[in-house]
């Protein structure tokens, strides 16, 4: 938008000073360089010429018939009469005459040595009603050339907005996948980015919850039906011994559907955590250590060898979530290693790139991109691990896109296995 404010002012004040321009020079080729009066003053010293010649007791006389025969406001008066400052009064004398204005219009004052000490006085008229409408008319020119200077501004902005809109009627409408198409001539593209990000996140999470609870609705079906299973074999069974062995298998089924919706609904409140993050700074031996440490229990359980490859390079995150992102990858692989496990931590070019590799079985090509979708499985890895709904990735996937990372997977070189790789900008804070 600053670019829009920045152009909107420099597009006014541009047109404002070219269109004073145009209409101050169109004022100077229209206005004559010769007097408004040229005429009448020339007119004036000739009836001087002649008054001059007649004696002086009918020059009065003389000047009354001139402008009755030319129809003039004409008159011979005394020039003491005159309430005029003496440089005013020395301008009569001069070509031309003195031009003056009283509430009756515009008059002219003329006399020379052969008049002293009188002087001729020439009513004159101005055409004023022209001048008004030559005011109007480069009025009207310059706020119509305003608007058109101003409709260039206004016209692309306007259309940029047309679009906007009608995304935003498609995405309302139920079009997900509206977005708008950027353009690099646009003074609010900003604003179109914003959209493009709010639609997709929008729709990110449309598709999560309509997952989830496909997802949901689908994996508790189980437990369900071994509820019912046990309750109609407890109901049915007289031997006390059958009955307390169902009831034992019916509240281990209650724990694992509990366990479930807990790790739904803490997967469909996590996007709130995206506006909490604190940033802070440490060394990246020591905090991969710790979280090493608090899997310690799981790693000797299944007698797996933990190395841990280190720069000792800084680390700016959320430690928090990025530890627990690292401790799902660690955790993954403590599932499905058969003996070693790799982590690798390195900074290169601001980035920090960390990698958890191990020699278990993989995940197959075909599933790269869907291993970090929400409640996604493979089918060979389903109830390897306990409690396992397939969040754990789909944490991590989150946690990076907060730290506007990547995360990726492929197979390992060093251990066949699985190889997850993360990447976060290890600058500031975006």
């Amino acid at each position: 938008m600053k670019k829009f404010y920045l152009s909107l002012l420099g597009s006014a004040l541009l047109s404002i000073v070219v269109l004073g321009w145009l209409i101050d020079a169109f004022s100077q080729q229209t206005h004559t360089s010769q007097d408004e009066f040229a005429l009448q003053s020339k007119l004036l010293m000739g009836f001087s010429k002649q008054i001059a010649a007649q004696p002086v007791q009918q020059r009065a006389e003389h000047t009354a018939m001139l402008a009755e025969q030319f129809s003039l406001g004409l008159s011979y008066r005394a020039t003491q009469s005159l309430a005029l400052p003496p440089s005013l009064l020395e301008q009569i004398n001069a070509d031309g005459g003195l031009t003056l204005e009283d509430q009756e219009g515009f008059y002219l004052l003329y006399s020379n040595d052969a008049l002293a000490p009188f002087h001729l006085k020439l009513r004159l008229e101005k055409p004023h009603e022209q001048d008004q409408q030559n005011d109007m008319l480069l009025t009207l020119l310059f706020y119509a050339g305003l608007c058109v200077f101003m409709g260039f501004i206004i016209a692309p902005l306007a259309k940029r907005l047309g679009v906007v809109n009608e995304a935003a009627k498609k995405f309302a409408n139920g079009d997900l996948h509206a977005r708008i198409r950027v353009s690099h001539f646009t003074y609010i593209k900003d604003v179109e980015l914003t959209f493009n990000r709010m639609a997709s996140q929008i729709e990110k999470l449309l598709d999560e919850n309509k997952l989830m609870a496909t997802s949901l609705s689908h994996d508790i079906r189980t437990p369900i039906a071994c509820l019912r299973f046990g309750l109609d074999a407890a109901l049915d069974s007289p031997n006390q011994e059958k009955v307390k062995h169902y009831l034992h298998r019916m509240e281990a089924d209650l724990d694992q559907m509990e366990s479930m919706l807990k790790s739904y609904l803490a997967f469909a409140t996590l996007e709130q955590k995206a506006n909490q993050l604190t940033y802070s700074d440490t060394e990246s031996s020591s905090y991969l250590n710790t979280i090493v440490q608090q899997l310690e229990p799981k790693l000797l359980q299944r007698q797996l060898d933990l190395q841990v490859i280190c720069d000792n390079s800084q680390i700016h995150a959320d430690l928090h979530w990025l530890a627990r992102a690292i401790t799902n990858l660690l955790s993954n692989a403590c599932d499905f290693a058969k003996h070693k496990i790799i982590l690798t931590a390195y900074s290169k070019e601001q980035t920090l790139i960390i990698t958890v590799e191990d020699d278990g079985p993989g995940i197959a090509e075909k599933n790269w991109h869907k291993v970090f979708s929400p409640f996604f499985q493979e089918q060979t890895h389903r109830n390897r691990a306990d409690k396992s709904y397939g969040l754990g990735l789909a944490i991590v996937a989150k946690v990076v896109d907060w730290h506007h990372g990547e995360i990726t997977v492929n197979r390992s070189k060093k251990l066949a296995g699985a190889c997850f790789t993360l990447k976060i900008h290890n600058a500031q804070q975006l």
